[in-house]
């Protein structure tokens, strides 16, 4: 089987590689310290089986899992043992390997995703794109379903290489798509694009502090072209 590590200490992939070294019928193809990397690989190339972890810096496990429209084998391996029911939702993941992994567990696990049948994920999170907008509700296609958001519920729209993470008071989503294309959906008395990469609710600010601003626990970096606007915006002129 051909296969990618996905995890953002280089300790820990090394470890998986040795594993996997055991193992002659594995092939480690590539190894990714994050997850948008390994999603601009999986664009471009087939893999057959992904070991993934879940606590990553700007994308955890499950966030990758739910970009991925038609996503191969995946075998978590985490030192938390604390997902072990959420990830059994999704059924391309075959097995939860907690560190520190041994070498006869490891093996049960290949024997898993050897005789397991890999299948799309079932997410109602899987966002493919945002598709339109009505009075207060923005449309987002997931699993080929409109669903529904609340606009005033959007407090942060984030943009991550070739996606998107739209936060709202309830979920976050993550959607293949542009801060562009959505920006052109959300109403201008309550959205504003205050940095190239991030367009925030204004009536959700908490604080203002310099060329940044809170909003929740997010603190959003403000632009030296668009501060003017934001102040404009929130009659601070």
């Amino acid at each position: 089987m051909n296969c990618i590590i996905i995890d953002d200490e280089a300790t820990a992939r090394a470890i998986i590689s040795q594993l996997c070294i055991n193992i002659p019928r594995l092939n480690i193809l590539e190894e990714f310290p994050n997850a948008i990397q390994a999603i601009k690989y999986l664009n471009q190339n087939h893999v057959d089986l992904i070991f993934l972890d879940i606590h990553m810096p700007d994308f955890t496990g499950f966030d990758f899992i739910q970009t991925l429209k038609n996503p191969p084998k995946i075998i978590l391996t985490t030192s938390d043992t604390n997902f072990a029911i959420e990830a059994f939702e999704y059924d391309c993941i075959v097995d939860y390997l907690v560190k520190p992994i041994a070498l006869p567990r490891f093996e049960k696990a290949i024997q898993k995703a050897e005789a397991t049948n890999s299948e799309p994920v079932k997410s109602r999170e899987s966002v493919d794109a945002v598709e339109t907008a009505s009075g207060n509700d923005l449309y987002i296609n997931i699993d080929r379903r409109l669903i529904k958001l609340d606009i005033p519920s959007i407090y942060l729209i984030e943009a991550k290489g070739d996606y998107i993470n739209v936060k709202t008071e309830d979920k976050n989503y993550t959607v293949h798509s542009t801060l562009k294309k959505i920006e052109e959906k959300l109403p201008d008395s309550l959205f504003l694009k205050v940095h190239r990469s991030y367009i925030i609710n204004i009536k959700k600010i908490i604080d203002i502090e310099d060329n940044s601003v809170l909003i929740k626990k997010d603190v959003i970096p403000v632009s030296r072209s668009n501060r003017p606007e934001l102040m404009k915006r929130l009659n601070l002129l």
